[in-house]
């Protein structure tokens, strides 16, 4: 098993992005509001405010997913999220981490995997 962890930095294709993960079988996840560093430093530290301008493009917040799926499952989520946000690879799209699990509690888990 895998804890998938993607940040996703196209607030507004989060609905297409959930709904593409349910015909991948993905069935639960946790969406939790996030916020970059560069943000961080450009708006609310005042030695870093002159990378504001350098920053500008980038999106003020971005939503993390976190999911649990089966070790087959996290090449076809990437498949489907490059399709709906676009690339990996571009810059501003997202990023993807996949994670070893050993033990899952909850879930209907208890213990090693």
């Amino acid at each position: 098993m895998k804890l998938l962890l993607i940040v996703l930095n196209k607030e507004e294709l989060l609905d297409d992005l959930i709904q593409a993960f349910l015909e991948v079988d993905v069935r639960g996840a946790t969406i939790v509001d996030s916020v970059g560093m560069g943000r961080i430093l450009s708006h609310d530290i005042p030695i870093f405010a002159g990378l504001k301008g350098l920053l500008s493009g980038n999106r003020p917040h971005n939503k993390t997913i976190l999911t649990v799926v089966q070790d087959e499952q996290v090449e076809p989520i990437v498949h489907v999220f490059e399709e709906v946000v676009g690339p990996v690879s571009e810059p501003g799209n997202g990023l993807l981490v996949a994670l070893p699990i050993a033990s899952v509690y909850g879930m209907g888990h208890h213990g090693p995997i």
